[in-house]
C-alpha cells in the first residue's frame, strides 16, 4: 500500500526580481484562463492541464542532454529527474482520461495548446532556463492548490468518490478499493514534489540555496487550509 506523504500547501516561492515576476504573471494569467474555462470541472481541467505539465520535463531533459554531449559534461542527475518528471505527468493525464472522459472540444484543446506550449517553452529555455524552471515551479504551486479544492469538492459531495481507476492502482500501488480521493491525494504530492524541485533548479542557476522558499500563499489561503 503507498504512503502518501503529506504536503506542505503553503510552499511558495516569493518573487524576487523581474524574472520571478514574469514567470508568475504568466502562470497567474493561465491559472485565469482555466478558472473561467473549466470552473470546478476539475477532472477535466486536469486532463487539459497535465497535458501541457508532461511537456516541460521532457524539454529540459533534451536540451540539457544536448548541452551535456556537447560539452562532455556529468549533467548532476538532471536529465533523470526531468524524464521521470514527464513520466509522472503522463501517467496523471492517462488517471483523469479514465475519470472525465474529454469530450471532442477538449481534445482539439490539447492539440493546439499543446503544440503551442511546447514551442514557445523550448524556446524560452534555450533563452533562460532559470526562468523556464521558475514558471513550472509557480505552475506546480498553482496545481497542488487546485487539487486541494478538488478534494474539497470530493469531500463535500459535490464531485462523486468513484472508484479509482485501474491504472492509477497500478501505478501507485493503491489497494483494489482506492477512491478518486487517494488518487487525488497521491496526485497532489506529486506535484508539491514537482513544485520544489523546479523552485530548486531555479534556485541553483540563480546562485540561490536550492530549496523553495516557503511563504503564504496571497490567494485562495484560507480555503486550501481548510481543504488541506
Amino acid at each position: 500500500m503507498t504512503q502518501i506523504p503529506l504536503v506542505d500547501t503553503a510552499v511558495h516561492h516569493a518573487p524576487r526580481d523581474w524574472r520571478d515576476r514574469i514567470a508568475l504573471g504568466f502562470t497567474k494569467t493561465l491559472r485565469f484562463c482555466a478558472d473561467t474555462f473549466f470552473a470546478k470541472r476539475y477532472g477535466h481541467r486536469a486532463i487539459v492541464l497535465e497535458t501541457v505539465a508532461a511537456v516541460p520535463g521532457m524539454v529540459g531533459a533534451t536540451i540539457n542532454h544536448l548541452k551535456c554531449l556537447r560539452r562532455m559534461c556529468d549533467d548532476k542527475g538532471w536529465i533523470r529527474t526531468l524524464m521521470e518528471e514527464a513520466e509522472n505527468e503522463r501517467m496523471h493525464l492517462m488517471t483523469f482520461v479514465e475519470v472525465a472522459h474529454p469530450n471532442l472540444f477538449e481534445r482539439l484543446v490539447i492539440l493546439a495548446v499543446q503544440w503551442v506550449f511546447y514551442l514557445a517553452f523550448f524556446a524560452l529555455y534555450l533563452v533562460s532556463a532559470r526562468t523556464a524552471h521558475r514558471i513550472v515551479g509557480y505552475f506546480e504551486e498553482e496545481a497542488v492548490i487546485s487539487y486541494t479544492l478538488y478534494l474539497k469538492e470530493i469531500d463535500e459531495g459535490r464531485s462523486a468518490n468513484v472508484p479509482a481507476p485501474a491504472i492509477a492502482r497500478h501505478y501507485w500501488k493503491l489497494p483494489d478499493d482506492a477512491t478518486l480521493r487517494d488518487v487525488v491525494l497521491v496526485v497532489r504530492a506529486d506535484e508539491a514534489h514537482h513544485r520544489d524541485v523546479n523552485h530548486g533548479f531555479a534556485n541553483e542557476l540563480a546562485g540561490m540555496a536550492p530549496m523553495a522558499a516557503k511563504a503564504p500563499y496571497p490567494e485562495h489561503e484560507a480555503e486550501i487550509r481548510l481543504a488541506a
